[in-house]
């Protein structure tokens, strides 16, 4: 008696692991397709990206040596090639080194275009608040304040790299259209900040004195003077920037 109860317990055994096998294998074997597919797509993306850098490292390298050997018109052509082919970074800094060469050739709407698209390029801070802070130190003397307000105040974040240099320039601008009082007190925070460079410190004092000397109307050469400050190198990373982190970068 005791074989025969053992035979149907194991009879039934078997009829539940053979309904457990119809009802989840199919789920199992759905969910290793979908890990497959993810794994070949990430592998897919990141070949992609890194096959990118590496056109655009080279395009872009071409347009450096183009410009040592002072061919203007080969770095051009390298570096529109570096956009066309690179990735973000990398379009990102041959983008900002067009805008260099129509600075040079006092093409200045194209500039701040080119300068506008090299900061849209990448969502790296560190590759796309120079070229940001750059178009808008262009436009200080021809735009409206709302205009380089709105394109300088999410520089000045203190967790963004170039926030003392936006934070002078937004100050600049403010005492430039008359707002006296408000550019003094951003100068005052410059000058007694701790994250600020020596450069910065001493331009901000310089404003102050001449704000409170009553003689801003040498604003000119203030605003002069921090445009050709270097806010950040544009130079190709030394290692892929698909492959790097922001602080590498």
């Amino acid at each position: 008696m005791v074989d025969v109860f053992e035979q149907v317990e194991e009879e039934l055994r078997s009829d539940r692991y053979k309904r457990l096998a119809r009802t989840w294998l199919p789920v199992a074997a759905v969910v290793l397709v979908v890990a497959l597919i993810g794994a070949l797509g990430w592998w897919g993306w990141d070949s992609y990206n890194t096959n990118r850098a590496a056109k655009g490292a080279e395009a872009y390298d071409r347009g450096m040596e183009a410009l040592r050997a002072e061919k203007p018109m080969d770095a051009r052509a390298a570096f529109e090639e570096a956009v066309n082919v690179g990735n973000g970074a990398y379009k990102s800094l041959a983008l900002q080194q067009q805008a260099g060469l129509a600075v040079s050739a006092n093409k200045f709407p194209d500039a701040v275009r080119l300068f506008d698209e090299a900061a849209k390029a990448s969502k790296d801070p560190i590759l796309s608040d120079p070229p940001a802070l750059k178009a808008a130190f262009l436009l200080m003397d021809t735009a409206p304040l709302e205009e380089i307000e709105k394109r300088l105040t999410p520089l000045t974040d203190d967790k963004r790299p170039l926030h003392a240099f936006a934070q002078e320039a937004l100050a600049l601008a403010r005492l430039q259209h008359g707002k006296v009082k408000e550019a003094r007190e951003a100068f005052v925070l410059l000058q007694l900040g701790q994250n600020v460079s020596d450069d910065v410190r001493q331009r901000a004092s310089a404003a102050i004195e001449a704000i409170d000397a009553g003689t801003a109307g040498n604003l000119k050469d203030i605003i002069a003077a921090a445009d050709k400050a270097p806010v950040a190198p544009v130079a190709a990373p030394t290692q892929s920037p698909a492959l790097v982190g922001p602080a590498q970068q």
